[in-house]
């Protein structure tokens, strides 16, 4: 019999009556949790794409309307002529 130092801890905790322990021992436990984490990574960065790309068209919503506003105000300030002033076009 080989001798694993790193299966000794795991032995112990079966052995302790902890049942959690077990079932890392069970063959195919380890690709269940790679299966596991791979689908959760994989539905995490949908998720997060789905997030950014709603976060955009917000962003792009917002902005729009105040760049709007900002160009009105502009507008508005560069019409207005200071009393007396001469209207004068330059070309």
């Amino acid at each position: 019999m080989i001798f694993r130092p790193e299966l000794a801890e795991r032995v112990e905790k079966i052995l302790a009556g902890k049942i959690e322990a077990a079932r890392l021992l069970e063959p195919g436990y380890v690709g269940s949790v790679r299966r596991y984490r791979a689908r959760w990574q994989q539905e995490n960065r949908a998720a997060w794409g789905e997030y950014h790309q709603g976060q955009a068209a917000r962003h792009r919503a917002v902005l729009k309307a105040l760049l709007a506003t900002h160009e009105a105000r502009a507008t508005k300030l560069m019409d207005v002529q200071p009393e007396g002033a001469a209207c004068r076009t330059f070309t």
